[in-house]
């Protein structure tokens, strides 16, 4: 229990010991006075305001603008009997956390004329200790202008990231479904035919063995061969589950352009940091369908591949000397450049196109990398 409130002092910081003092200075204006009804007024006052302040933030729709109506008009009260302001810094506070953006604004408005007003009033009336407290009144006026935009933004960015946190997890569930429905679908196609004509063909070598077993040997040899046909299937649709790494789809890369008398120039050893095998999937799918262009399309004689990092995007160059191509009209025509486009999107990727002496397709995705290595990438 210690633990736990020693973590929670320390996560909050100097606050509470803030909001103590300002619980405790509405006492030392209210004794000031030399009238036992104003003091026993000022207490009163006080009370009222910390429960009113506390209804307020349980409040919802309607009772917001009447508990802030009654902080307000506590807080000028108590500007103008007391010379103390300092309750206009907690319902600044307090309109920061209104959540809806009218009544904010409302009671923004309505709390920052009624703050000046009963200031510009201590100035006519030329109190003393009113005026030994300019420098500080300023303070709580800037506040009073400043604090309830700061705290209401915060909130609005904090519910945002919420928002995308939950649209996250939702795309991640979406994508395991997504990826068990494709597993399923592969599974019934490799398995599943292969599979029913092991158990024909084996019940046929049942009933043959004995009446002819030449033709019954035959029947377990294909069976044999099914079944190794079978195992290498599901051998690659495992290995094609594991992901490729981009540098482990270069040296592919290089053999299809190697085969298509293209030279490869670039280079092999490509170590990206902080990238997910996901992202480099999609990546090296990406390169690969690029570079596949170019071998169907571009009559080129040599294809130039560069991979770059920076802190914040991937950036992969796939450029060939070919005859170049229209990117207005060539794309969809089965160049695989649509398809493409369509897989960086889904990762906030984008897609460029230049033609000059031949075709240069710049694939960018953008990366999360942690704050600690911005400055080794950059």
């Amino acid at each position: 229990m210690l633990k736990k409130y020693f973590n929670t002092s320390k996560s909050s910081g100097i606050s509470p010991y803030i909001w103590s003092v300002f619980s405790i200075l509405p006492f030392y204006f209210i004794f000031r006075s030399t009238s036992k009804i104003a003091i026993a007024v000022g207490i009163i006052l006080t009370i009222f305001f910390f429960i009113s302040l506390r209804f307020a933030f349980i409040s919802r729709k309607w009772p917001v603008y009447l508990w802030t109506g009654i902080l307000i008009s506590i807080s000028i009260s108590m500007t103008i009997l007391f010379q103390f302001i300092y309750f206009a810094f907690y319902i600044a506070y307090y309109n920061g956390h209104i959540k809806n953006r009218i009544a904010f604004l409302t009671l923004y408005v309505i709390h920052l004329v009624a703050t000046t007003i009963s200031i510009n009033i201590n100035f006519v009336t030329q109190k003393p200790l009113f005026l030994e407290q300019i420098p500080f009144i300023i303070i709580i006026w800037i506040s009073v202008i400043l604090l309830p935009f700061n705290i209401y933004n915060k909130k609005k960015q904090e519910k945002l990231e919420e928002q995308l946190e939950d649209a996250n997890k939702r795309i991640a569930e979406l994508v395991k479904q997504e990826e068990r429905q494709r597993i399923a679908r592969d599974l019934h196609d490799t398995l599943g035919q292969k599979l029913s004509l092991i158990g024909l063909k084996s019940d046929l070598a049942r009933k043959l063995i004995s009446k002819d077993p030449q033709q019954a040997k035959e029947e377990l040899v294909d069976v044999q061969q099914t079944a190794r046909t079978a195992l290498n299937e599901v051998r690659k649709m495992v290995s094609q589950m594991r992901g490729i790494r981009l540098k482990e789809e270069i040296i592919l890369v290089k053999q299809i352009l190697k085969a298509a008398s293209i030279e490869f120039i670039g280079q092999e050893d490509i170590k990206l940091k902080n990238v997910s095998l996901f992202l480099e999937n999609i990546l090296s799918m990406c390169m690969k369908e690029a570079v596949t262009n170019v071998v169907k399309h571009s009559k080129a004689t040599e294809c130039r591949i560069s991979v770059d990092q920076t802190w914040n995007e991937v950036r992969i160059t796939v450029q060939d000397n070919g005859v170049g191509m229209n990117p207005s009209t060539d794309i969809g025509k089965g160049s695989g450049l649509l398809g493409l486009g369509e897989r960086l999107d889904f990762v906030n990727g984008s897609l460029d196109i230049v033609t000059d002496n031949g075709t240069k397709i710049i694939l960018k995705v953008p990366t999360v990398v942690k704050e600690t290595n911005k400055e080794e990438q950059a």
